[in-house]
């Protein structure tokens, strides 16, 4: 069973990380974009620390129990497939990418000239998308293989 602690931190780090969100983006505030941008990071990096520093004892990394035996316990054909599983989305999206890069102003140009052309556009750029989700799609089978 969780502590209270431990069941708070993690909650107090993400409200600590999302609340200089609000002054980023406040109009009536005069400071620049750096010093805003520099106050935002500089929370996040003490909200990490602060989780990391709450959760030391729970890694199984530095339980004593834990050994380096344990995570060579996969086989070759086993790597081979969570890489193969990698590419497949890797490659995948990077396609995904450089379709929609390509489809995607051709489509706003297309709508700026005429409306009625929305329906058309949207799928050129729907087009493009999927070959993302057939490629995740591919590495969830590999995965499930095994």
């Amino acid at each position: 069973m969780l502590s209270t602690v431990e069941l708070f931190l993690p909650l107090v780090a993400v409200v600590a990380v999302i609340a200089p969100l609000f002054l980023m983006f406040n109009k009536k505030d005069v400071r620049n974009g750096k010093m805003k941008l520099l106050c935002q990071i500089s929370v996040f990096i003490g909200a990490f620390a602060m989780v990391i520093i709450s959760q030391w004892n729970s890694f199984s990394i530095l339980a004593e129990e834990a050994t380096a035996v344990d995570a060579m316990t996969g086989s070759l054909a086993q790597g081979m497939g969570f890489i193969a599983a990698a590419l497949a989305t890797g490659c995948s999206a990077i396609g995904a990418g450089i379709a929609v890069a390509a489809a995607a102003p051709a489509a706003i140009g297309a709508i700026s000239e005429n409306s009625e052309n929305f329906g058309k556009a949207i799928i050129f750029v729907a087009l493009g998308e999927g070959v993302a989700i057939y490629g995740l799609l591919i590495s969830i089978l590999i995965i499930n293989a095994l």
